[in-house]
Formats: C-alpha cells, sequence, structure tokens
C-alpha cells in the first residue's frame, strides 16, 4: 500500500515536499470546531458524462484538501486501534480503542474523496490523549479467534454533523511519530442517491492476520497438502485492530481509487458497509445501483437475500472485484456489542450450526458447497476460477465486444488490449452454467505459467471474462469486471509511466455508470447473448 501511496504523490506532482507543501497542510480542525458545521442545502441530481451526479459531491469536493492524511514509506507504526462499529450515522458515538507506546496521541479524521487531487479532507482533529499499552489480546483456542475485547475504550468520538456521509480514515498519529489508521464509514440511513458504496467490511476482516489468525491462515503445524490450512481461525473479531493496509484493511489498496474516481466524477453516491446491509438490508432496494467493490469474496444470508431482493425490484449490481459471493460468513455478537465476530469454518461438518437450523447459515467452504448448495453463478454470472501470482505484472485487458455500450467512445475494436489490468483474483465464463442471455465484454487470456488455477491445468491458461447481463423480468442489471485488480487500475498514473491503464479504465467504468445510473439497465440495454462465439466449442 505504501508503494501505492508513493506512486499517488507523484501523480498528484506535489514533489518530495508534498506532505509540508502550503496546499497539503491540513487544516487544523479542532475537536470543539465540529459543531460549528451548517448543513448543506438540499441537493440537486444531474445527468453527467460518467453518470448521475449530484451537487452535494461537487461541492464536497470543491472543499480545501489534503495529502496529510497518507502515511509516508518508513513511518513508525507503534500504533494501532480499532473502533466499535464500522459504520455511524451523524449523531451517533463511536468507541475508540488505541494501544501505543507513545506517551501522547492525537486522532486526525479525513473524509475520503477527490479534493482537488490531494485525496482527503480534514474533518476534525482530537486534543493530544495520554497514550496507552493495552494488553495481549487474548486467543480462543478450538477457533483460534484473536479478539482485543479486554481493552480499556480510550476516545467516544461523537459523530456530528461535520462528518459528512462518506469513508473516513481516522489517523492515530504517536508523539514519536507513529501513524496508523482505523477505518470508518458515515452513512445516510435515509439515503435514496443513485449508487451505493458497499465497503467489503466482511472481507477485509477475514483475510486480518492481527494476532496471528484469519481465516485463511494461522500458527502451528498444519499438513502441507490439506487446504484449507488447519490452524486457521473459524472465527474472527472485529474487535481488533487491521495488521496490513497500515490498519485500512483492503481499503486503500482495493477500495480507494474508486471512491477517488466518483467522487471526482461528483457522482450522487451513498455509502454502507457489509455490516450495515446485514443490519438494514432494506436500504439496498432505495438506491438504483449496488456497487460492490475490491475483493468482495465473503457474504452472509441476510446480505445475499437483500441483493437478491433488489435485484428483482430492478437494483442494478456491478461487480467490481472477482470472487464476489463466493465465500459464506455470518455474524454474532462479541463482549463489545452485537454483530461484532464474524463466523466461517470454510468445513460444514465443523460448523455446531450443521444439522440445527437454517442449512443456508451452514459455513462451509463456498456457498456453492453443502449444506447450502447456493452457487453465486446465476447472480454474479460466471466462476471464480484462480488467481494472477503475486509478483507478476498484471496482464492486458483484451476486448471481446467492441460495439457494446461500455465501449462507446474509447476508440477500441475487437481484440484491442488494455495492458496492465488483469491480475489477482479472477472470474471466467462458464458455458455450462449461466445466465442464457449472458454477454461477454472482454475476454482475456492469463498463461497457467503466471496463475494459480481452481480447475487444474487441461486448458493451459485461465480466462478472465467482463461480462452483462440484464434480468428479463426485472430488467436489472448485473456486470462483473472479471479481475478484482479492476479498480487498482483506476488508480492515478505516474508522470514516468509510459503506459498506464487509468484513462481508459476511468473512460469504460464512466460509461457502465452513466447507464446504471438510469435505472434498471436491461430497458436501456438490454444484453445480448453472445458467448457461444467466444466459447465456440462448448456451443
Amino acid at each position: 500500500m505504501r508503494a501505492w501511496l508513493i506512486v499517488l504523490l507523484g501523480a498528484m506532482t506535489l514533489g518530495a515536499t508534498a506532505c509540508s507543501s502550503p496546499a497539503a497542510r491540513a487544516p487544523v480542525v479542532h475537536h470543539h470546531e465540529q459543531t460549528k458545521h451548517k448543513p448543506p442545502p438540499a441537493p440537486t441530481t444531474f445527468s453527467g458524462p460518467d453518470g448521475v451526479e449530484s451537487s452535494w459531491v461537487v461541492a464536497e469536493n470543491r472543499r480545501p484538501g489534503t495529502s496529510a492524511w497518507m502515511i509516508p514509506d518508513g513511518t513508525p507504526s507503534g500504533i494501532a486501534g480499532f473502533a466499535s462499529t464500522t459504520y455511524a450515522a451523524p449523531g451517533t458515538k463511536v468507541k475508540l480503542y488505541v494501544s501505543t507506546a507513545a506517551t501522547r496521541f492525537r486522532i486526525e479524521a479525513y473524509r475520503m474523496g477527490y479534493y482537488q487531487g490531494l485525496g482527503a479532507r480534514l474533518v476534525w482533529q482530537s486534543r493530544e490523549i495520554p497514550g496507552r499499552e493495552q494488553p495481549t489480546c487474548p486467543l480462543t483456542t478450538g477457533v483460534n479467534m484473536v479478539a482485543c475485547d479486554n481493552w480499556t475504550p480510550t476516545l467516544n468520538l461523537s459523530v456530528t454533523a461535520a462528518f459528512v456521509q462518506g469513508d473516513y480514515l481516522l489517523k492515530l498519529v504517536g508523539a514519536g511519530g507513529q501513524e496508523s489508521y482505523v477505518p470508518l464509514t458515515v452513512w445516510d440511513p435515509t439515503s435514496k442517491a443513485t449508487y451505493l458504496v458497499k465497503n467489503d467490511v466482511f472481507t477485509w476482516q477475514a483475510w486480518n492476520p492481527y494476532g496471528g489468525y484469519d481465516f485463511y491462515a494461522g500458527e502451528g503445524p498444519c499438513p502441507s497438502d490439506v487446504y484449507p490450512l488447519c490452524s486457521r481461525a473459524r472465527i474472527v473479531s472485529y474487535d481488533r485492530p487491521y495488521a496490513y493496509g497500515e490498519g485500512a484493511g483492503d481499503f486503500l489498496g482495493s477500495e480507494y481509487p474508486f471512491i477517488r474516481f466518483i467522487e471526482e466524477h461528483g457522482l450522487d453516491v451513498a455509502y454502507v458497509t457489509d455490516v450495515a446491509v446485514e443490519e438494514h438490508p432494506a436500504i439496498l432496494v432505495d438506491h438504483k445501483t449496488l456497487l460492490s467493490l475490491g475483493h468482495d469474496e465473503c457474504w452472509s444470508l441476510v446480505e445475499r437475500q437483500a441483493a437478491d431482493t433488489a435485484e428483482q425490484a430492478g437494483v442494478n449490481m456491478v461487480f467490481f472485484g472477482a470472487s464476489a459471493v463466493l465465500r459464506h460468513v455470518r455474524l454474532q455478537g462479541s463482549p463489545l456489542g452485537p454483530d461484532r465476530e464474524e463466523v466461517d469454518y470454510r468445513d460444514g461438518s465443523e460448523d455446531p450450526l450443521n444439522g440445527k437450523g437454517n442449512p443456508l447459515q451452514v459455513t462451509g467452504n463456498i456457498w456453492a458447497s453443502p449444506p447450502a448448495d447456493w452457487s453465486e453463478v446465476g447472480f454474479v454470472g460466471e466462476n471464480y476460477v484462480g488467481f494472477v501470482e503475486p509478483g507478476n505484472r498484471p496482464v492486458p485487458f483484451v476486448v471481446a465486444d467492441a460495439n457494446a455500450w461500455i465501449f462507446k467512445g474509447t476508440g477500441l475494436s475487437d481484440g484491442s488490449s488494455v495492458p496492465g489490468v488483469i491480475a489477482t483474483d479472477l472470474d471466467e465464463f462458464d458455458p455450462y452454467d449461466h445466465p442464457a442471455n449472458l454477454e461477454i465484454l472482454g475476454h482475456s487470456p492469463v498463461p497457467l505459467k503466471e496463475s494459480i488455477s481452481e480447475l487444474g491445468d487441461s486448458q493451459g491458461f485461465l480466462d478472465s471474462d467482463m461480462t452483462y447481463y440484464s434480468d428479463p423480468t426485472s430488467h436489472a442489471g448485473i456486470f462483473d469486471s472479471g479481475t478484482t485488480n479492476w479498480i487498482p487500475s483506476l488508480a492515478p498514473c505516474p508522470p514516468a509511466r509510459r503506459t498506464c491503464p487509468a484513462p481508459m479504465v476511468g473512460k469504460i467504468t464512466g460509461n457502465l455508470l452513466a447507464l446504471f445510473g438510469k435505472g434498471p439497465a436491461g430497458r436501456f440495454q438490454p444484453s445480448t447473448p453472445n458467448w457461444s462465439g467466444i466459447y465456440k466449442s462448448a456451443s
């Protein structure tokens, strides 16, 4: 992530002293000043080249920005914390738990967006707070859960009207130069915005190795030829810091480039997290398009049912990352509050709910595993098939249907490629299991020598397919990018880089949001099935 921040600084052309320049320096906003914020006038919406715009988002991103939110490479990391919730509305309080060896520290709240290219706005800053080292977080053996519910609360943060809805990073700054983040989404429960961003905190937590355990790895010996690893966690807790992304989880790597893009273009957007959808599932039907960001592989039953209900009501679905709706999780309470623990045994026979109650709550390895037996393919449109190995360069995105609406104004033709787009997880069209009217927009081969396949190596390569289909009844449009690297490809181009996918990826993304912002996309652009011309052997 720090490398990405260096690229972003270069793209801003702020120079090596960006964080100390007048333009980059954050204005001081003391804790008592947040109550002076006046609510903005009622927003208006209007059509723009990249989707439905909102006057409040345009006005918000004209406010003074700062790059002081960034954590430069080499910054001491001896401070960490977590919040009592993943999301909050104005008028509520959030407990913050912080552990640090620093004698004193402060908290800076940044709303993430565009802000003249600086990337964030300082909304609030605390006074200096005495530092303390919290106790070691205990391990619950058997389920291998690390939880810091033995920590003492450090501060109650009042989320006032100054906290405009959006994605926030609470930056912890120690007296000795220590820095880290705590993410927080501020939501509007009454929102009727065109686009609804869903921060995928289920997956952030699934991959959080704080204390040595997550759903994929753990400490201790295990057979090397058995997957999933026996020492993995079966339950992970939100009552602990994120041990990656400088405390921000996967937000900066897989989500923030899109947040920056959508706010730069002034689009009519609202924000929630997975947990917000779990607790308020009806929120989805109040918007025209649900935007699934990043590496959104972990979904709960309530979330799936809410999305299915919304899609049947004509709400469009955008899956910007591959492997969406793959893993099966559920929530339960912790000593610090409801829905603070995430459960995924990854083996239905191990799950205590197996054979008891609703089989759709039992966490098998994936949603398609028994006893749930509910594959995501009929919803997402295609299969997760593997990933590009870390360290390998992204492979080109290849256009399959240049006449499609999504490539309007790009100048691309069938077979054209956009370098540097396809990486990390991959989704591929399955000729034997798919929506009947599915349209393949992009068809990008990935050599097996650069990837790991879930399908074996019989064909010598994988494909990353960009797909679109429209529901024949509700007319909702469902889009899958085919790669988890789509959003990272929106990141600003380094000044010295000759080829950069961001301009073309941005144009394609704008075309997508413009169509999906109108309402049920199938009313305007019904999908045209073309898969048989691409997967000829199966037609």
